[in-house]
């Protein structure tokens, strides 16, 4: 399902009290272009950004906001709304509203609909980095996307960047456009994930290498881009295992993180993740390692530095890509190249035996940034140039690739 085949479905949006309501009137801007008809509910809080005049020219239906109004709860207008909906989207979220949800709090007319409805819901997060990374947060949104038994929470971003209050960090709502990608693809499939019931294995950051108990070899992976797209895949609905090597990143929500720290490690721990139906290869593995590592300190010596031996390490993608019945249904590597992008990722499409290769220049500002400019290689379909932009970004339209591959 795309955004422009949105036609009689009904969304409830619950706007919530922050900086980033203004992005909720383009959420309802671009859903009823799409077709969608939409019913608002305007938080106290909310109020306090956007108006109820802005919302409603917008929906074109009177705004929702008190629990007590007689006209709506006479026919339990809460329960009316709930009902509904097809999606409840909240956007922007804040921890508050979050907390509420989480914990069965139904003290307004927003948690009161949220605890009542029996629909999919949509969190789209927004609030200061710190609140955002703070454990009572990230403990909430585990425990709402944990009621998958009951009607399922996903959640949207947020995203990186700087902030209104000037720090910098992940916090900032997703865009709108993720927004409607991602309310598109809730309601698309039997449950509403189209990725519901596949299992991923998605690898991330560099390798580390020992060469004695305190120097390596490794690289300046900083696994942003792999932790972006196992958080996609997870809020797609997959069953994600995430194999990281050693960043300074949060565990994405609703993934299975699995730390490891040399390319052998991480062979290993992919093959016990297996089966799987997807397998995302991100990682920057090291090539070579040495060949004896050092019981000590290697010291300085008046003959030079010592001369390091080194021998290859395991071929973790090709090894995937293999056939056999434990081979993925969909293998993707990727491709870091200083130069000759397409002729470099195209040989490593075929050298490996993977299905697609998502190729990116690394000459330039990638490594640890937050954007990323990447093509996708594939065998059938011929190459994809997609533009900059941020690696949340990039790994929601990876995602979204994949569940068009499977749904086809």
């Amino acid at each position: 399902m795309t955004t422009a085949s949105l036609s009689g479905r009904k969304v409830l949006l619950i706007v919530g009290g922050g900086i980033a309501a203004y992005k909720a009137l383009e959420v309802v801007r671009l859903l009823r272009k799409a077709g969608a008809e939409v019913m608002s509910v305007l938080t106290a809080a909310g109020a306090e950004f956007v108006t109820p005049m802005s919302l409603a020219a917008l929906t074109g239906r009177p705004v929702r906001q008190d629990l007590f109004m007689p006209e709506d709860e006479t026919a339990m207008g809460h329960i009316e709304l709930s009902r509904w909906a097809d999606l409840v989207v909240v956007a922007p979220a804040t921890a508050g509203l979050i907390a509420k949800a989480a914990n069965g709090f139904a003290d307004d007319l927003a948690s009161t609909t949220l605890l009542a409805t029996d629909k999919r819901v949509l969190l789209a997060p927004a609030m200061n980095v710190r609140m955002w990374l703070h454990p009572a947060v990230q403990a909430n949104v585990e425990r709402l996307k944990g009621f998958d038994g009951f009607h399922g929470v996903a959640v949207v971003g947020p995203d990186e960047g700087e902030m209104a209050c000037g720090e910098f960090g992940p916090g900032r709502m997703a865009e709108p456009p993720a927004i409607m990608e991602a309310i598109a693809a809730l309601l698309a499939g039997p449950d509403g994930r189209p990725l519901a019931g596949r299992r991923a294995v998605v690898t991330a950051g560099p390798t580390f290498e020992p060469i004695d108990p305190v120097r390596g070899l490794t690289n300046r992976s900083s696994g942003k881009q792999g932790y972006a797209i196992a958080q996609a895949l997870a809020d797609l609905g997959a069953r994600v295992t995430l194999i990281s090597g050693p960043v300074a990143l949060s565990a994405p929500i609703g993934v299975d993180r699995v730390p490891v720290e040399t390319a052998r490690e991480m062979k290993a721990a992919v093959e016990a993740a297996l089966p799987a139906d997807i397998a995302v290869m991100s990682a920057a593995v090291a090539d070579w390692r040495v060949d004896g590592v050092a019981s000590g300190k290697l010291k300085k010596a008046p003959g030079g530095p010592p001369s390091l031996a080194l021998i290859e390490n395991p071929d973790i993608l090709a090894s995937v890509s293999a056939p056999g019945k434990s081979r993925p249904k969909l293998v993707i590597g990727f491709a870091a190249e200083t130069s000759d992008l397409e002729a470099n990722a195209r040989a490593k499409l075929s050298r490996k035996g993977c299905d697609w290769i998502v190729g990116n220049d690394v000459s330039d500002d990638v490594f640890g940034a937050d954007g990323n400019t990447v093509t996708l290689f594939t065998r059938d379909a011929g190459d994809e140039s997609w533009p900059r932009q941020s690696k949340t970004e990039v790994a929601r339209k990876l995602a979204a690739r994949i569940a068009d591959h499977f749904k086809a």
